[in-house]
């Protein structure tokens, strides 16, 4: 009997195994819980999810202020002044659409680019502080700007505190950005800076749920330059280098159109060209 059972045991084992037909999922969310652990195999990259998460804060804090408060809407054209240095604080300035750059003027009378400001920013924020703008305004593109009154800013958040939390969030990423400007005029040397500017301006794009497979530069050469602490032409020797080391390729004769062609290669760059001055300040 042993021999016997023992036999039919190996004969079974040695049988392929019988594929089972598949079955039809059985309620409306069936086939989304067999689908699930496919899906969580391809997770997204952490810019991915850095991009999403920036796109939906913004998204959230412009309607927070929409629902909160009394907000005026004003839409822009390349070139209109949305408020102008010198003029008295009164409200804040936000950016729902479209591109401005900041001018802070000398003395002497030269303009100076300080900021690039994009959907999402707060502009106007050293009012706060001075009682009036030290900078002006300036829209670089078709777009759409809100104003409220500072005021009425700080008695809404006294019901509703994410307003005032909105606001410390954006005064941090204005010291940020500063700091990151400051630190790579002073450490970069020219191509590299170039190259940093666009990688940051990419970065800015897609954080607010924007293109940027395909940018325009919005700033001429001149005014890059000037933000950059750079000469025009400068500026027009790294963007040629960039391109001929196809890192970025201009697509139309005006050269203001680009494409970043490989992001990896735009870092590897940065990270060649600064390496010399890469040491610590003394």
């Amino acid at each position: 009997m042993v021999k016997v059972l023992q036999h039919r045991i190996e004969s079974l084992s040695s049988r392929r195994p019988v594929a089972l037909p598949l079955q039809r999922p059985t309620g409306p969310f069936e086939a989304l819980r067999r689908v699930a652990p496919l899906v969580s195999l391809a997770p997204l990259s952490l810019r991915e999810h850095k991009a999403a998460g920036g796109a939906r804060q913004i998204a959230r804090s412009l309607a927070l202020l929409l629902e909160q408060l009394p907000v005026r809407r004003r839409v822009l054209h390349a070139g209109d002044l949305i408020f102008e240095a010198g003029m008295p604080f009164h409200q804040l300035y936000v950016l729902s659409s479209g591109s401005a750059k900041l001018i802070n003027s000398s003395a002497d009378g030269r303009d100076q680019v300080v900021g690039l400001m994009l959907r999402g920013d707060w502009l106007g924020l050293e009012g706060i502080a001075q009682g009036f703008y030290s900078c002006s305004a300036q829209a670089l593109e078709i777009g759409e700007v809100w104003s409220l009154r500072y005021d009425a800013l700080l008695r809404a958040a006294i019901t509703q505190p994410q307003l005032l939390l909105d606001l410390h969030i954006e005064m941090s990423r204005t010291i940020c950005r500063g700091r990151d400007a400051l630190l790579s005029r002073c450490t970069l040397p020219v191509a590299a800076r170039v190259a940093e500017f666009l990688r940051q301006w990419a970065d800015a794009l897609a954080a607010r749920g924007l293109r940027n497979d395909q940018m325009i530069f919005r700033l001429s050469r001149a005014e890059m330059g000037n933000y950059l602490g750079m000469t025009l032409e400068s500026v027009s020797r790294a963007l040629t280098g960039l391109e001929r080391a196809q890192v970025i390729r201009f697509t139309e004769k005006g050269r203001r159109m680009f494409q970043i062609t490989d992001p990896g290669a735009l870092a590897a760059f940065i990270e060649t060209e600064g390496a010399p001055q890469s040491a610590p300040l003394q």
